[in-house]
């Protein structure tokens, strides 16, 4: 059914309006519009004739702005006998107002005041508005007594969400919305079998049960509800008081003291809670030891994400451990669900566990570091629903990282082509003609290295040569070796006289070059 938006946050509408205002919508639907009486549709929600009476005051009565969202029209037989009247519900303008879709069986299913909450939360899933805890209770209101039309207290906002949650209209994702937040899913149907209005004509409803003793309505505050009726019976406990000698009361001792005294227990206190000695400061005591503070503590969340690696957590120090806390609580917190988590946990600890080497030096002290560092990190593009390149919500590649891979691999197949081209060309020696014949080709063998010769003498030992020279070794040593390394070896002032012309003229340019 399309409501308008004004009778789900409205304060000059009661929370009964909202589901009178749905049933009359459904069963305007007919081709015979909503005919039915009060008590027919008191049965249908299961709700006080009273209470639908002044749902449809509310309805039929023309606001400030001159609008009635419900208008009636009697009907009278032709024998003059009066009948159900036709009642019709106004045209929502969905292009000038605000409106939510509301499924009709939860009108049927849900108390007024859960079905408002949840009219709310479907309004603000459609929008995609984070919802809290004040926001919700700005909507719900106290309908009697004198905090009429104030907002109701935390505890009891917070006690009928849990209400609601456990009928299967809403899911409470706990600390998984943005900033904290709990992030409230509804469902156009249940999760679990509820009553409905299948049936043609509303059902007697069986007697209800005998009710507890001091068992009000907490959800509206501390009374039960008096706008129905008065109560069938005193309460003498609160209704009356008791005689006057008894309002002064008597001397009353405290529990702790006297025959009042607490009891002992088994589980002594250990030593993070025992005070220290009088003669010895705290400070001095802390220096004394280790630390003796509280132990670690990590929430069942967490537990439930390292199940995967839960033979590995007792090797982990306390810090590494907080720290793996600390960073799965950040993730939970923005928005990352607990069994995407435990997925990508237990499936890189697979691959680790199956890679031999990695898993020694993991058992040696390292697994804490890999958690935090390998195992619990996103893999994958910029978009938060991308799951190490695939869609986490429906299992299909990543578009984004599809799209940066293609564009990767033409960027390298643009590189490759630039260099090829780059490359010199070297020309291919030309074909021969066809039928024609190449000689043989002889191979020459390589010419030996040329003799690097005998070691040149020290500075010592040709000064001793040539202390000992005579013109016979001088002779000799220009026919063996040469003008040139005669006269590196005896000098020129003893090769000279010994040189014919052409010796003369050689030795002489070569020692002026050198």
């Amino acid at each position: 059914m399309c409501v308008p938006l004004r009778l789900v946050v409205g304060g000059q509408y009661g929370d009964a309006a909202l589901a009178v205002y749905i049933k009359i919508a459904a069963l305007g639907m007919r081709p015979e519009g909503c005919r039915a009486r009060v008590a027919t549709l008191a049965e249908y929600l299961s709700l006080s004739k009273s209470a639908v009476e002044r749902a449809l005051t509310q309805l039929t009565t023309a606001g400030s702005d001159g609008i009635a969202e419900v208008s009636t029209e009697r009907k009278t037989s032709r024998d003059g006998e009066g009948e159900s009247a036709l009642r019709t519900v106004r045209k929502v303008n969905t292009d000038q107002e605000l409106f939510v879709w509301l499924p009709a069986q939860a009108a049927t299913s849900l108390p007024p005041r859960q079905l408002r909450l949840y009219a709310v939360i479907a309004y603000a899933q459609v929008r995609r508005m984070p919802l809290s805890l004040a926001e919700l209770r700005a909507v719900v209101r106290h309908q009697y007594g004198d905090s009429a039309g104030q907002p109701l207290g935390e505890r009891q906002v917070m006690r009928l969400l849990d209400d609601l949650d456990a009928t299967g209209w809403v899911t409470i994702h706990r600390r998984q919305g943005p900033r904290g937040r709990h992030a409230y899913e509804a469902h156009l149907r249940p999760l679990r079998p509820v009553l409905d209005d299948t049936a043609e004509e509303p059902t007697t409803p069986p007697a209800p049960a005998a009710p507890a003793t001091a068992t009000p309505d907490i959800h509206d505050g501390s009374a039960p509800r008096t706008a129905d009726g008065s109560p069938s019976r005193d309460d003498h406990r609160t209704d009356r008081l008791g005689r006057k000698d008894e309002l002064g009361g008597g001397i009353r001792r405290r529990r702790d003291s006297g025959s009042y005294g607490p009891a002992p227990v088994e589980n002594v206190a250990g030593d993070t809670f025992r005070a220290a000695p009088s003669d010895e400061k705290r400070s001095n005591k802390a220096a004394a030891g280790p630390y003796r503070g509280p132990g670690l503590q990590l929430s069942p969340r967490v537990w439930q994400v390292l199940e995967p690696v839960r033979p590995e957590l007792p090797a982990i120090s306390p810090y590494l451990l907080r720290r793996i806390g600390q960073e799965i609580g950040r993730q939970l917190s923005a928005g990352v669900g607990m069994e995407r988590l435990t997925t990508r946990l237990l499936t890189r600890y697979s691959r680790l566990t199956a890679g031999g080497p990695a898993t020694e030096r993991a058992r040696r002290g390292e697994v804490g570091r890999w958690i935090l560092g390998a195992g619990l990190p996103r893999h994958g593009c910029r978009l938060a629903t991308c799951e190490s390149g695939t869609t986490w919500a429906t299992g299909e590649r990543c578009a984004l990282c599809a799209n940066i891979a293609a564009t990767a691999q033409a960027l390298a197949a643009a590189a490759a082509e630039e260099a090829r081209a780059q490359r010199p060309v070297v020309a291919e020696p030309p074909s021969d003609p066809p039928g024609a014949v190449r000689p043989p080709v002889t191979w020459l063998p390589w010419p030996p290295p040329a003799d690097p010769g005998t070691e040149a003498p020290s500075p010592d030992e040709r000064e001793q040569l040539r202390k000992a020279a005579t013109p016979a070794a001088v002779r000799q040593a220009l026919a063996d070796l040469g003008a040139p390394a005669a006269i590196r070896l005896y000098g020129r002032a003893l090769v000279l006289p010994h040189l014919t012309t052409d010796q003369h003229d050689e030795g002489t340019s070569r020692a002026q070059a050198q």
